[in-house]
């Protein structure tokens, strides 16, 4: 866990008045009431943010459709350009509070290289119904949507993930989603390092830390270390590239380089400059990432 990615992570939840007041009342909670703490801290980590309704703005071309299916209790909003119908299809997953039009240019840029573009947006995300998330749940959809997509008589081509969503598509991939080509994009390695970056920012103790990530590997059925790159790696058998900024201040660039070690065969593209998300519509990126796809 590095300074950055704790300074990064604390400035934006203390940047709302209302989360700085949930801080100082999880602090109380877990002194007086550590039950109450652990399911409140479970209810705030569970919970994406910035919210979804701000990640609603702006239309969409109208080249695009947009359906929504039914997920568990919630949904996922599907975005596809019907454009090359009979086209391998290439799909895009954004990362935890992120959304569809983050993947836009990638997705473009795939559309010009010759594939049919499906942007999934996951539940409490964008327009999609629900407002509670984690990773195990991000790698069921994909899993769910890759089955459908070729139920639907579609070859996949390749699966283009970014942040949590690339950690849950590496654990969909090494479990044998039927894809072809494998794109993580600036991939978090520890699931659990992350419980411990949301313990530091909220003061949280280290048993309630720990609590909190017990009662999500019991009620989703997995361990947190099943989604690590030592776990996932050695079980993916596509080609993979792995895309990762050396100065990403939310998952280390060593994150990625882990990833790139643990699977057979991946390339590392390492960038500069681009931080976390700005990577997504870098213009050799898009390029690297095209030429992948090919």
């Amino acid at each position: 866990m590095t300074r950055t990615a704790l300074q990064a992570t604390s400035d934006f939840y203390q940047a709302s008045p209302g989360l700085r007041l949930f801080r100082a009342a999880l602090g109380a909670s877990q002194r007086l009431w550590p039950a109450l703490a652990v399911r409140a801290s479970l209810r705030l980590f569970a919970t994406p943010l910035p919210p979804k309704w701000m990640q609603r703005k702006g239309s969409w071309d109208a080249a695009w459709r947009i359906d929504a299916w039914p997920f568990e209790d919630a949904s996922l909003t599907i975005y596809s350009q019907p454009v090359a119908p009979h086209a391998p299809v290439v799909l895009f997953v954004h990362g935890w509070g992120g959304h569809a039009r983050q993947m836009l240019p990638l997705a473009e840029a795939a559309a010009q290289a010759g594939f049919r573009p499906v942007i999934v947006e996951m539940p409490a995300h964008g327009r999609s119904a629900g407002s509670v998330s984690n990773l195990p749940q991000f790698a069921r959809a994909i899993e769910y949507v890759g089955a459908r997509l070729l139920q639907q008589g579609h070859q996949l081509r390749a699966v283009v993930a970014h942040s949590l969503g690339a950690n849950g598509a590496a654990y969909a991939a090494s479990r044998g989603l039927r894809t072809e080509r494998l794109v993580l994009v600036a991939p978090p390695a520890s699931p659990r390092e992350y419980t411990q970056l949301f313990a530091a920012v909220f003061g949280l103790s280290e048993n309630i830390r720990s609590r909190m990530q017990a009662r999500i590997e019991a009620r989703e059925g997995i361990l947190m270390a099943q989604f690590e790159p030592p776990a996932v790696g050695s079980r993916i058998g596509v080609p993979t590239l792995v895309v990762h900024d050396r100065g990403d201040s939310i998952n280390r660039f060593a994150d990625g380089q882990a990833f790139a070690d643990a699977i057979p065969g991946a390339w590392l593209v390492a960038t500069e400059g681009l931080g976390h998300r700005k990577l997504l519509k870098d213009a050799n990126v898009l390029r690297a990432v095209a030429d992948f796809l090919r």
